[in-house]
């Protein structure tokens, strides 16, 4: 490996990372280090990294047209080992979203279309009574695969929304006392329509928690819509999809993920940044710990889609809103002042102070040098 070499650069328009303006403190330290001659930086698995995300990422885009930031929140929670949940009105490609990742990997994927009669076992599996070998015998339930589409999670009632939190947090299935683990890798990508839509219950908040990220597609802008209109008049995007990467190759790019490096000071700055949320006044519940792990794991993956083997406070930055805003309370007075968690994390961006000693990369990449100092 030259150490000199140089990551294959990515497709700009594919990972948006966070704005401009919050960039300012740290384009001239990353490109005076990134140009210079740097022992130790994983170059290899980086640029193996940018290739295959690249890959991924286009296959996406030609279902999902002008929404390139909802792809990269997708792959960045694919990256960080967590579970996405697509969340917004009908017809805005929620479901073609989940299914465009799933089917541009070589891996198990299964469908569960939620309704109100479904129960937890359709989810999880059952165990039958074999009567040949007189014993009961475990059938596994869809959710035993690396990709899980959950289409339309919240018209399942909550007692059937409530049989993923086990399979989400700890990667297994406990079924009459028995437990059975689940694969690797392995994602849950739900769509949901808003609360406010009819036949449709809130996911409990302890649910909602264990989505690394949460996305809204939104209507495309006008070029956009006319560019699926004529890309999928005559055909179907979704069948010409093939796999570009498989489960093994996911489950490396994860532990290259793992090894970006994470300073004290950006690990403060987390910590910090989660903790205000429990004191904001509007909020009737804050983040919880769990978001501060989802947060610097994403911090971590877009860090990596973003070139580097060390996280900078605008990697924290650029994942903050999927992360945390989901997973916030109002109270009754700030949604009567119409008040949202996405206004208030971004609030809470600009208040909480910027460690300054995180935002020279020069000290992160000396410190790669020494593998030991991975975390």
């Amino acid at each position: 490996m030259t150490p000199s070499t140089q990551p294959a650069a990515l497709p700009e328009h594919s990972y948006g990372g966070a704005p401009a303006a919050e960039q300012v403190h740290n384009n001239q330290h990353v490109n005076a280090v990134t140009n210079s001659t740097v022992p130790g930086r994983p170059d290899e698995a980086l640029a193996e990294l940018h290739a295959v995300v690249g890959r991924i990422a286009a296959n996406v885009e030609k279902v999902i047209v002008g929404k390139p930031d909802v792809v990269r929140v997708a792959l960045v929670t694919l990256l960080a080992e967590g579970h996405l949940l697509v969340e917004d009105v009908p017809g805005v490609g929620k479901t073609s979203l989940a299914k465009a990742l799933a089917r541009s990997i070589d891996c198990t994927v299964s469908r569960i279309q939620f309704t109100p009669d479904l129960l937890p076992s359709d989810i999880t599996g059952v165990s039958i009574y074999n009567r040949q070998d007189n014993d009961f015998e475990f059938r596994p339930g869809p959710v035993f695969a690396n990709i899980v589409v959950g289409d339309e999670i919240n018209r399942a009632s909550p007692k059937t929304q409530s049989a993923l939190l086990e399979c989400m947090e700890e990667h297994q299935v406990t079924v009459d006392g028995q437990t059975y683990p689940l694969g690797a890798p392995f994602m849950v990508i739900a769509t949901q329509n808003p609360i406010e839509m009819e036949g449709t219950y809130a996911l409990p908040e302890a649910q909602r928690d264990r989505f690394t990220s949460r996305v809204s597609i939104g209507y495309p802008d006008p070029a956009a819509e006319l560019a699926m209109v004529d890309e999928h008049a005559g055909h179907d995007p979704m069948a010409d999809l093939r796999p570009v990467s498989d489960a093994e190759m996911v489950l490396k790019l994860v532990h290259v993920v793992r090894r970006v490096h994470l300073s004290p000071e950006i690990r403060r700055y987390a910590v910090e940044l989660v903790g205000a949320t429990r004191r904001l006044p509007e909020l009737r519940l804050g983040a919880s710990p769990r978001a501060t792990l989802h947060l610097v794991r994403a911090a971590r993956a877009q860090a990596a889609l973003a070139g580097r083997d060390f996280v900078v406070p605008d990697d924290v930055h650029a994942v903050a809103v999927p992360v945390l805003a989901h997973r916030l309370v109002l109270t009754a007075e700030a949604q009567a002042a119409r008040r949202s968690a996405t206004d208030l994390v971004r609030n809470l961006l600009q208040r909480v102070p910027v460690p300054h000693a995180a935002l020279d990369p020069t000290a992160q990449f000396l410190h790669n040098v020494n593998p030991n100092n991975h975390r």
